[in-house]
């Protein structure tokens, strides 16, 4: 049988482990690692064809035009090539536990001129990007509080066209569980006998100088 401080230590522990599982990434394929384009190029695919995402076509780019992935090889654009209906968008949705916050971030990076403007909506909360160029990948990090137990993530082109809104290393993770550590028993009892002695000690020298 575990003693009462050995069953907080292994309690504190089953927190921690707790935490770091509930850190793991919610986002399938958030890197756009699962499909294959030859170095120097780009190619367009409907959603169906690339894991974790839903909605409009997609390109996905490996070192075209100079610029490489912040995450792995590939990293996609938004305004993709083929027919669409509407505004691009793509979407993921993923298990929320309502009431739990959760951490969110991705890069992003301007194709052809800085007026490319896309939003990020998660739920019910939206951002509008409209601060991205084509000198380099900026990166956004967030939080948000889940209110549903199935939560949407979606990103959607303001700007028309085919070309614009670089993505790439989209990320989703439950916020972690802060643990404190706690003291064990024969350690906290030691500490206050040690305290209570040099309180006491203490007192006696007091006596001692008046006495003197």
């Amino acid at each position: 049988m575990l003693s009462q401080a050995a069953g907080r230590v292994v309690g504190a522990a089953a927190l921690m482990l707790g935490s770091f599982s509930s850190h793991a990434g919610l986002i399938v394929n958030g890197d756009f690692e699962a499909n294959t384009v030859n170095a120097g190029s780009w190619s367009w695919m409907s959603s169906s064809q690339i894991d974790g995402w839903q909605g409009s076509n997609m390109e996905i780019w490996h070192d075209m035009n100079g610029v490489q992935a912040m995450s792995g090889q590939y990293f996609i654009e938004l305004n993709a090539h083929g027919d669409n209906q509407g505004a691009w968008s793509i979407f993921q949705s993923f298990a929320t536990d309502i009431g739990q916050q959760y951490q969110f971030s991705f890069y992003y990076r301007a194709r052809s001129n800085n007026n490319e403007q896309f939003e990020l909506s998660l739920g019910d909360t939206s951002w509008l990007f409209d601060d991205h160029t084509t000198q380099g990948w900026a990166h956004y990090n967030n939080y948000f509080i889940a209110e549903t137990s199935n939560t949407t993530l979606r990103f959607t082109s303001l700007n028309q066209g085919t070309m614009g809104n670089l993505l790439d290393a989209v990320q989703v993770s439950a916020a972690p569980i802060q643990v404190a550590a706690e003291v064990p028993a024969p350690a906290g009892i030691a500490a206050f006998s040690l305290g209570l002695a040099a309180l006491m000690a203490g007192r006696r020298r007091q006596r001692k100088l008046q006495a003197g």
